[in-house]
């Protein structure tokens, strides 16, 4: 498995957080620009502006955004945070799709690049973006919803192109690695995070995910994989005899053990054993339990 080196991770960080304040600001202006917070629309919208907003109202109050009933302002909070989202991660992941060659364009049925999504959303007389959130709908539909009313936002140009510049910024390989994901959405709440703890505040709802949405590091997923199916394993291998006693006898450590109960091309580094007596191995995790004659697993 490929694991994002540290120098990317670092550089991915950086811009992760400066992606989340150029979003969120490009998505207050927005939605402000379309009266959300507003306690009546403006006179120049059209009404397919005005319907928008009515959605956007109503979703932002499903947030948890509050509605002033006397003046009828609304806060815009919540609702700005996931127009942020929404729409700096639609972009990250068509992205994530293109470079794996997994961006299908549904007619053809065929993978391609962000540069021909490109050129087929010109011809479609329609944004990059939306063009390639319809490619990535069969694969991805509850990511990309074409319903969403913070998708059908538009963000200022100025904003749009910040964004395009910081992920045509992110080098190649953190798309190939199998925890970039996982560093992204960690690393959307970092600023946050560190804004909450310094604050000394008590924790709310409203702080809750940005000091515990917390990413796994890849050497930890493969502890407690390697303690929970490689000790289930070791433990069938155990049970129906299938390595003889006196294997286990010869078994001077912990790598001696692994070695018995390995697989190709896995050999349960990180899986942990413990000498019983003199000559006995169990395994730190596994279930089954036997006599203490043989190997143990408890």
């Amino acid at each position: 498995m490929a694991v994002l080196p540290t120098d990317l991770r670092n550089k991915l960080e950086r811009t992760v957080i400066e992606a989340r304040d150029r979003a969120e600001a490009g998505a207050r202006a927005a939605l402000e620009a379309l009266a959300v917070h507003h306690h009546e629309p403006y006179l120049h919208q059209t009404p397919n502006e005005r319907q928008l907003r009515n959605r956007l109202r109503a979703h932002a109050r499903q947030l948890g955004d509050k509605r002033d009933p006397k003046t009828g302002t609304q806060s815009i909070s919540r609702l700005v945070h996931e127009c942020a989202y929404e729409h700096w991660h639609r972009m990250l992941f068509a992205r994530f799709l293109a470079e794996n060659n997994l961006l299908i364009e549904p007619a053809m049925g065929v993978a391609i690049s962000l540069e021909e999504c490109e050129e087929l959303a010109k011809e479609a007389k329609t944004d990059l973006w939306a063009y390639a959130s319809r490619c990535a709908q069969q694969m991805l539909p509850l990511i990309f919803r074409p319903d969403d009313p913070v998708l059908q936002v538009t963000l200022a140009r100025e904003h749009q192109v910040r964004l395009e510049h910081l992920l045509a910024g992110i080098d190649p390989t953190v798309f190939k690695a199998d925890d970039s994901l996982g560093w992204v959405y960690q690393f959307w709440q970092s600023k946050k995070k560190e804004e909450v703890n310094r604050s000394g505040q008590k924790i709310t709802g409203d702080t809750l995910p940005a000091v515990t949405q917390l990413f796994t590091e890849h050497y930890m997923v493969l502890f407690l994989l390697h303690n929970t199916i490689g000790a289930w394993w070791a433990a069938k291998l155990v049970s129906e005899d299938r390595i003889p006693k006196a294997e286990w006898d010869k078994c001077q450590n912990e790598d001696d053990c692994r070695r018995l109960v390995s697989l190709p091309g896995l050999n349960w580094e990180y899986l942990r054993f413990v000498r019983l007596r003199t000559s006995t191995w169990t395994g730190i995790s596994a279930n089954l339990t036997k006599t203490w004659e043989r190997m143990v697993f408890h």
